[in-house]
């Protein structure tokens, strides 16, 4: 009974996290089509916010993740000549924006270590005013998990990405985005419930 008890515990926390990424998806609206050829200008403006709105829930900083998307914006203009089509245009985005967060992170666990431990910023009052206080528990807690983790979860639920797709921008395989997806809800379980 325990067991079956800790599954459905398990069910209850996806569903939570699945609906919180849910909102924010609906938030930025629809994908946009890219079935005509775009320009750097269109996937600037059909493609930054939601950019910013990932790197957001990977970095914790609005201003932090407005600098990695720029960034990847700016690698995209170096290397346009370069590209398939649009469709890989925006893969490249998501993958310069997840590895510009990485770095992010890593910077700051280096400055972390010969500093002492400043504190979190707090989240501005207008992105918590759209959230219920469950939303706000799931991503006060996902914000608690380590970047790999953080990373899958913030692809799967808020990018609605594959697990291929993840690996992909990623650069981990299929399984291991399996086994964290697994471990993250897991430990976001555990976060929620403290």
């Amino acid at each position: 009974m325990h067991l079956l008890g800790i599954l459905a515990a398990v069910d209850v926390q996806s569903n939570s996290v699945e609906r919180t990424f849910s909102h924010l998806r609906a938030v930025d609206g629809p994908e946009p089509s890219t079935a005509a050829p775009l320009t750097l200008e269109d996937l600037y403006r059909q493609h930054r916010m939601r950019l910013v709105r990932l790197a957001i829930l990977l970095v914790d900083e609005p201003a932090t993740a407005e600098d990695v998307v720029q960034e990847a914006f700016t690698g995209l203009h170096r290397n346009w000549g370069g590209l398939r089509d649009a469709q890989a245009a925006v893969g490249y985005l998501r993958t310069a924006v997840v590895n510009g967060s990485r770095s992010v992170l890593r910077r700051r666990k280096t400055a972390r270590d010969y500093t002492p431990p400043h504190t979190a910023n707090a989240r501005s009052a207008e992105s918590l005013a759209m959230l219920t206080a469950e939303h706000q528990a799931v991503v006060n807690a996902l914000a608690k998990l380590p970047p790999r983790q953080r990373e899958v979860l913030v692809l799967r639920y808020y990018g609605d990405l594959s697990e291929a797709e993840i690996a992909e921008a990623t650069g981990i395989s299929k399984g291991t985005v399996k086994s964290t997806a697994s471990r993250a809800l897991d430990a976001l379980q555990k976060a929620m419930a403290n």
